[in-house]
């Protein structure tokens, strides 16, 4: 064989491998290269992801705090879930290598914490306006009840002041009324010394609203000297809420139409009247019903 031709087909063989070996390094260059380049993408976009998640854990805690509700047991579960948000933005903040499995996975806690936020806001946004309605439906019922308290009052003065035009209107009145002294036989007299009885007459009036039946009428008598004529101590009638001394009383039947009565003080077994004016004032059904004088020489 000739030694030229052997060695040229081993240059040929080892510029082959030189070829060879040239273009796997280059490949692996490239490869390595587009690893690397590739891997700090990688790295740069799940950073980004991170920190995406942990802008949107903190902005869920904020918006917590803002969440308020009048109900207490809401309060305290509501409290949980933003614990668990702050729990989830600790770890991800300290978290130092993270990979695509991991952020995926934070992902899906991330939309399920914010799913819950949205439920609490929509349930205390639903409480809110209940209570609105409520409200304003307590605001209309305090209303009404301030109308019907105020058509109470109103129907309260109207049948006080009904009540009043009724008592007012069956209340007897005494017309004609005059007293004088009298002599043991009836003549009227002025001097005192010949005054035996006083006789006090008047006419009750016609009124068909009045109560009926046996009435008691009373009389005072008060002498000059602003002394009351009586018999007793115990003689006493109801007038005004007050027990007060009458000097004379007689009972009648008054059926609603005009009735004539007399009634008469005894002052046969009394000392002589005082000279002066004398006031005579009647009283029935608890009111005085008139008044006059006369006057003793």
């Amino acid at each position: 064989m000739d030694n030229h031709g052997l060695f040229g087909s081993t240059d040929k063989k080892n510029n082959l491998i030189v070829i060879v070996l040239s273009v796997l390094l280059v490949a692996l260059a490239i490869l390595f290269f587009w690893q690397r380049s590739s891997y700090q993408t990688d790295a740069a976009l799940i950073k980004a992801d991170k920190d995406s998640i942990a802008a949107e854990l903190s902005k869920m805690v904020t918006n917590y705090n803002s969440i308020k509700s009048q109900n207490d047991s809401l309060n305290t579960t509501i409290g949980y879930a933003q614990t668990k948000v702050k729990d989830l933005l600790t770890e991800v903040e300290q978290v130092k290598n993270v990979s695509y499995k991991q952020i995926t996975q934070y992902r899906k806690e991330v939309t399920t914490l914010r799913g819950i936020m949205r439920d609490y806001i929509i349930q205390i946004d639903s409480l809110n306006q209940k209570n609105q309605r409520l409200m304003a439906e307590n605001l209309n019922v305090k209303q009404q009840v301030t109308e019907v308290k105020t058509v109470n009052q109103q129907l309260q003065v109207e049948k006080k002041k009904l009540e009043q035009t009724v008592t007012l209107a069956a209340q007897l009145e005494a017309s004609g009324l005059r007293a004088s002294g009298i002599s043991a036989k009836g003549k009227e007299m002025v001097k005192s010394g010949r005054i035996d009885k006083v006789k006090i007459d008047f006419i009750l009036s016609k009124n068909l609203t009045a109560k009926r039946g046996a009435k008691n009428i009373y009389v005072r008598i008060q002498r000059p000297d602003q002394i009351l004529l009586m018999k007793s101590e115990k003689d006493l009638f109801k007038f005004e809420d007050m027990k007060i001394p009458y000097s004379a009383m007689r009972e009648v039947e008054y059926e609603g139409n005009e009735l004539a009565v007399s009634i008469y003080w005894d002052n046969s077994k009394s000392a002589p009247l005082i000279a002066g004016r004398y006031a005579v004032d009647v009283f029935a059904d608890g009111r005085n019903i008139g008044s006059t004088s006369f006057d003793v020489k």
